[in-house]
């Protein structure tokens, strides 16, 4: 669910279009246009999972529900509702976020503020920022990563109060040039797990 509470999977099937399920449904207004967090920061408050049968729950109720539908209308406005959709829209800029653990430590806030679709682990410091045009091989899936990503307002709001924190922004703007993580995209689909191995292939 775009803009919703992150779900943390042990495993996922990464097809072309990224993690399956991810982002495919949004809420949007009566023009189509999609709302988010950023300008909808209580959307954060809501929680979607994707059930073992490939349904989407939020707050434990089916995500076509009526108590669903006027939840998101009471957080996004008059006329938001939720549609499920695999247009690009969906995606901000590419269907995967990689992020690293040594960059998250660095930073020294939730990583939930981040949203990152893989975290990879063992990575010192901010090695990640030598990575734009690399890829990773996560088993039989590979993973291109174009450039790093420039990071918004969401970074601001807590993911479980919804209060909103600007120096977050301000200190990665000042110590990091406002970038974080990689805008990735999948050049060989197949399924990974945690702890599979990951190796660095530079260009």
């Amino acid at each position: 669910m775009k803009s919703m509470a992150g779900e943390r999977l042990p495993a996922a099937e990464i097809g072309p279009a990224g993690i399956a399920g991810d982002r495919v449904i949004q809420v949007r207004n009566g023009q189509g246009r999609i709302y988010t967090a950023r300008t909808r920061p209580k959307l954060l408050r809501h929680r979607a999972i994707l059930t073992a049968d490939g349904e989407v729950l939020v707050d434990g109720l089916p995500w076509q529900s009526e108590e669903i539908r006027r939840a998101v209308e009471a957080v996004a406005g008059a006329g938001a509702h939720l549609v499920r959709s695999d247009a690009e829209d969906r995606f901000d800029i590419l269907p995967l976020l990689v992020a690293t653990d040594g960059m998250l430590q660095a930073v020294g806030v939730d990583t939930r503020r981040f949203r990152p679709n893989l975290v990879i682990s063992g990575v010192p410091g901010l090695a990640e920022r030598a990575w734009e045009g690399a890829q990773l091989r996560i088993g039989s899936v590979l993973i291109g990563m174009e450039d790093l990503r420039g990071r918004c307002i969401m970074t601001t709001y807590d993911p479980d109060t919804g209060a909103q924190d600007l120096n977050v922004l301000r200190r990665i703007q000042r110590g990091f040039q406002g970038v974080l993580g990689l805008n990735s995209y999948v050049l060989e689909p197949g399924r990974i797990s945690e702890g599979d191995e990951v190796e660095l292939i530079q260009p």
